[in-house]
């Protein structure tokens, strides 16, 4: 019997179902991705358990807006307050948080987070994952926002200093600078979230964005001499965390790598 996965979005995009088939294919199991394009969360959780549907990946803007409609919650999902991941058991879906997995993990094959300082960028259900994580490891982190009683909010919740997107909040002494906007997104929020001219040598600068894999931001991180990280390490990372929740297998990473780089070229 063929088992079903897939994710929730607006704008369903192929990549994340590319990474997940090509591990199942890796590994020979009997499962299959599909993307659905959503308008009504309640009617998708509800096919769901209708049509037995294993597990399903959320993309914004549902990962806060499911949480009341699920029979359960992870704990560190709950401490996040967002999901990103459905788990289908037997009609019984619980949330759960691979973002923060993924964010640690494509970071960490750089620098070190323990007692570095990290200028967030954004508010919403991504940014709260990034947050714990970089928390959760031991970062000092700004957290910014457009909207600062945003920011201040979420700040309070993950022991974070809030700040405004000003040039003197980017000019401030961080080592690493995380974007967890839309901004840079292709067809959503062109442009960069980040002043020309503040960044700087040494720094290690990663936007999640992964659509273009080469944000505008991306490019001026590496003119400005700093590491640039793609938005597609976490993608990658979160997408092996999932994995693991569906099949109960450890990730086939360098299938999953492949799969994904051949989708973002």
């Amino acid at each position: 019997m063929l088992t079903l996965c897939g994710s929730l979005s607006l704008h369903p995009v192929p990549t994340g179902a590319a990474m997940h088939l090509a591990a199942y294919r890796a590994l020979g199991l009997p499962f299959t991705y599909v993307p659905f394009a959503v308008t009504d969360l309640e009617g998708a959780l509800r096919g769901m358990r209708a049509l037995g549907i294993r597990g399903l990946g959320v993309s914004m803007p549902f990962k806060q807006q499911v949480l009341p409609l699920l029979d359960a919650v992870d704990p560190v999902a709950a401490r996040i307050g967002a999901v990103n991941t459905l788990v289908n058991d037997g009609g019984r879906i619980t949330g759960h948080n691979t973002d923060w997995m993924g964010a640690v993990q494509a970071l960490e094959e750089i620098t070190t987070l323990a007692g570095r300082r990290v200028l967030l960028l954004g508010a919403g259900g991504a940014a709260r994952a990034v947050a714990f994580g970089l928390r959760e490891r031991g970062a000092v982190v700004t957290l910014a926002n457009r909207d600062r009683a945003k920011a201040e909010r979420l700040a309070a919740e993950v022991d974070a200093t809030p700040a405004g997107l000003d040039e003197e909040t980017f000019r401030g002494d961080h080592a690493i600078l995380v974007n967890a906007t839309s901004r840079g997104m292709a067809g959503v929020a062109p442009g960069s979230p980040v002043p020309e001219g503040v960044l700087r040598p040494g720094q290690v600068v990663m936007d999640i964005v992964y659509k273009p894999l080469r944000t505008e931001l991306f490019d001026a991180a590496q003119r400005a001499g700093a590491t640039a990280i793609h938005g597609g390490r976490m993608l990658l990372y979160q997408a092996a965390a999932q994995f693991q929740l569906y099949t109960g297998r450890p990730a086939p990473l360098a299938a999953m790598d492949e799969a994904l780089r051949t989708q973002l070229g």
